[in-house]
């Protein structure tokens, strides 16, 4: 993909990055060439990039042309609004405190190349900014009035970068363009971002798995990249982001989909998709508004706790609403044993999901995505549990075994259940998980993200699994119109 470095004017000092071209805004404004040109990354290093500024534009027509730029539109108007500011100030207030510990007043200006400033003792600091605002040159201005505060954070152009900062301005942007490459460029359309964790125990997909995702990627036109959460600055360089790291509203994984989704990349999963399903009293409410059959539920705050065994019975299931992998799961079989676990949920959440305890010997997953269905397993309780997964103390755990099929094995009621109760989420990936029991099946949940493991979910699909899943962003892309 071309990448282009828009300046206002030629006498600013400009590094030379192998392979990328260096235009002047009004040609990149005008010329028929780039207006033509498919696809490009653009790193708008002009001056003034205020609202309607050659340098707003550059950004403004970067968007509508279907080229990546940097700064994005959205963060040049964020960057306008003193609010954001002082609301990521105020994100950022402990780590702006320890950065400039020791400095005295009263101000104190920060350049950030790239996210890297020339006292490595910012970096931190810097990154941060550069994460909530991306944008090539940017110069912070902090005040010290009891506590340091961010007062104001702007773009810079290339003209303003000290003398005596070039050359570190010139690494910085050489290593910052200096992304690997895969072979065979021409023949790849579209550029893909796999956010991963490689510290998490419970990934969603293994490294094996991971593997293949790239590799069928790349047969149907898709350059894949394996990204961590320090590639949060660069999202919008990509078309669309598949995220294989457990999600959660509070994590960064969160952050990306958001970001993602308002730079106009296609996600899966998308935030919306995240919200819905990693709390369970909004899935219990979605149920019962759509006759969705699930076990015998019942939302509890401290007004109703004392019903729970009257309208449930005992044993009963008690969940978090943000639980996952069978952690802040728990089951009651006394009214002891239930206050107990009310109380301690209770505390963390002004509500809790409690739902009749359904005996089986498996779960139901039937993946589904796009609408349609991806994968079919059971999964067997862990020996000795109630549940798939048997959580230890200390951290270790212990799994139930698996059974995978080919959807059409599965049962149709199964099947459709979980494609009617997908359809109420989005239309993204989902793992929406079935017991059935005296003949009837019943909706437990319905997971974003996932899993997908060599191994497991692919033992019969195998390849097949994975390019279906690459030609999911593919459809979506081409629908969505993103220029080849």
């Amino acid at each position: 993909m071309p990448q282009l470095l828009i300046v206002e004017n030629q006498q600013a000092p400009i590094v030379n990055v192998p392979g990328a071209e260096i235009v002047l805004a009004r040609d990149y404004l005008t010329s028929q060439r780039y207006s033509d040109m498919k696809r490009a990354k653009v790193f708008n290093l002009c001056h003034n990039h205020s609202y309607q500024s050659e340098g707003y534009y550059v950004s403004l027509l970067a968007a509508a042309r279907g080229h990546r730029p940097l700064p994005s539109l959205g963060t040049i108007q964020n960057l306008r609004q003193l609010p954001l500011i002082k609301i990521a100030s105020g994100e950022l207030d402990r780590l702006i405190q320890k950065s400039l510990a020791g400095l005295r007043g009263p101000t104190f200006e920060l350049s950030i190349y790239f996210g890297k400033n020339l006292a490595s003792k910012y970096d931190r600091l810097c990154q941060a900014l550069f994460d909530h605002f991306p944008a090539p040159l940017l110069r912070a201005t902090l005040r010290l009035n009891g506590s340091w505060k961010l007062h104001e954070l702007r773009i810079i152009a290339t003209k303003e970068v000290p003398a005596s900062h070039h050359e570190f301005f010139r690494e910085r942007a050489q290593r910052y363009f200096a992304r690997p490459r895969t072979k065979d460029v021409q023949q790849l359309r579209y550029d893909l971002a796999i956010l991963l964790d490689p510290n998490e125990a419970d990934a969603p997909s293994n490294p094996k798995a991971i593997e293949r995702f790239v590799r069928a990627a790349k047969q149907v036109g898709i350059r894949a990249f394996p990204i961590g959460r320090a590639e949060y600055p660069r999202i919008a360089e990509y078309d669309a982001l598949f995220i294989r790291a457990t999600t959660s509203v509070t994590n960064h994984t969160f952050r990306f989909a958001s970001r993602a989704k308002n730079e106009g990349l296609i996600v899966v999963d998308d935030p919306d998709s995240i919200l819905k399903c990693c709390n369970k009293v909004y899935q219990a409410e979605l149920f019962k508004k759509h006759d969705i059959p699930c076990p015998r539920t019942l939302v509890v705050h401290k007004g109703n706790r004392s019903t729970v065994a009257d309208v449930l019975g005992l044993p009963c299931v008690l969940k978090q609403p943000d639980s996952a992998f069978s952690k802040g799961v728990v089951k009651a079989y006394t009214q002891e044993e239930l206050k107990q676990l009310l109380d301690q949920l209770l505390s963390s959440s002004d509500l809790v999901v409690a739902q009749a305890y359904v005996e089986s010997e498996f779960d139901w997953r039937i993946g589904v995505l796009g609408g349609r269905p991806l994968y079919a397993c059971r999964y067997y309780m862990a020996r000795g549990h109630w549940q798939i997964q048997k959580n230890k103390d200390g951290g270790g755990k212990s799994c139930g075994r698996h059974e995978t099929m080919s959807v059409l094995d599965a049962p149709d009621d199964v099947v459709g259940l979980a494609l009617r109760t997908a359809s109420h989420i989005g239309d993204g990936l989902y793992g929406v998980d079935i017991k059935v029991a005296g003949g009837e099946a019943l909706v437990i949940e319905v997971n974003d993200n996932p899993n997908i493991e060599a191994g497991v979910e692919d033992l019969v699909e195998k390849e097949a699994l994975y390019l279906n899943i690459m030609r999911h962003f593919v459809d979506r892309l081409e629908r969505k119109g993103v220029r080849q």
